[in-house]
This record gives structure tokens, C-alpha cells and sequence, in this order.
């Protein structure tokens, strides 16, 4: 019966090996609902970007049809402003709507000449040699980046 009061006597003196690892399990528990705290902060906000992303996407394509509207209205409008200045001019509507007609076709032509010319100097061989250059070299130096970029990561 003596020998039971000594060691709880030891027991009571002695340092407790569980509460430390108690207080370390406490500390990583700790930590690890910050860090899952943190991401899930993180993909809270990337999911809201992505929202705002997709509604900006969706903004922007109506702005874009609705210039493209405007654009033919103006288009329109201005066209038909000089076919009445030119049935006053002519005092005929026939001759303005075939003069108008003229010019449009005119403008057509002019729009697929320029059109060709510029397929035809990217067809040059010195132009494709030039582009070809120039790829290469943008390839070479994206790959010099990602080589000096991995090659930083090693260092300490």
C-alpha cells in the first residue's frame, strides 16, 4: 500500500509524455483547418473571378453585337442620306440608286484587292522565310525562359 502513494506521488511530479504530443496534435489540427480554411478561401474566390469571368464574357459579346448593329445603322443611314443627296443632284432616283450601286461595287472590288494583295505577300517566300524566322526565334526564346526558370528552382 505504501508503494501505491509513491508513485502517485511520482506520477504527479514526474512531466506527462501525452500532453505535449496532446498539444502537438492540437497545434496540427490548428494548422490544418487553416490551410483548408485558406484554399477553401482561395477557390471561393477563384470560383467568384471565374463567375465574373464567364458574366464579363457574356457582356462582351452583346457590346460587340450591339456595335455590330449600330455600325450596319449608321451604315445604312449614311447611305441612304447620299442616295437622297444624289436623286436631288440628279433629279432622278434611278441614276442615284445606279450611282450608288457604282460606288458599292467599286468599294467591293477595292475590299478583295487588298484582300488578295495581302495573301499574296504572305505567300512570298521571303515573307513566310520572315515569319518563319520569327517563330522560330519565339520558340527559342520561350524554351531559354523555361530552362532558366527550372534552372532558378534548383538553387536554394
Amino acid at each position: 500500500m505504501q508503494e501505491e502513494p509513491a508513485r502517485e506521488q511520482d506520477h504527479a511530479t514526474a512531466p506527462e509524455v501525452s500532453a505535449p504530443s496532446s498539444s502537438l496534435l492540437d497545434e496540427l489540427g490548428r494548422l490544418v483547418g487553416a490551410v483548408r480554411r485558406l484554399f477553401g478561401a482561395q477557390l471561393h474566390l477563384l470560383a467568384a473571378e471565374l463567375g465574373l469571368a464567364r458574366s464579363a464574357v457574356s457582356w462582351l459579346l452583346v457590346a460587340a453585337l450591339v456595335a455590330t448593329v449600330a455600325g450596319v445603322a449608321l451604315g445604312l443611314t449614311l447611305l441612304g442620306l447620299v442616295g437622297v443627296l444624289l436623286a436631288t443632284w440628279f433629279h432622278s432616283w434611278i441614276w442615284a440608286l445606279l450611282v450608288l450601286a457604282l460606288l458599292q461595287a467599286l468599294l467591293l472590288a477595292g475590299a478583295i484587292g487588298l484582300f488578295r494583295r495581302c495573301m499574296h505577300w504572305m505567300s512570298l517566300p521571303a515573307t513566310r522565310y520572315e515569319w518563319g524566322a520569327m517563330m522560330r526565334e519565339t520558340l527559342h526564346r520561350a524554351e531559354r525562359e523555361v530552362d532558366s526558370g527550372t534552372a532558378g528552382e534548383d538553387k536554394p
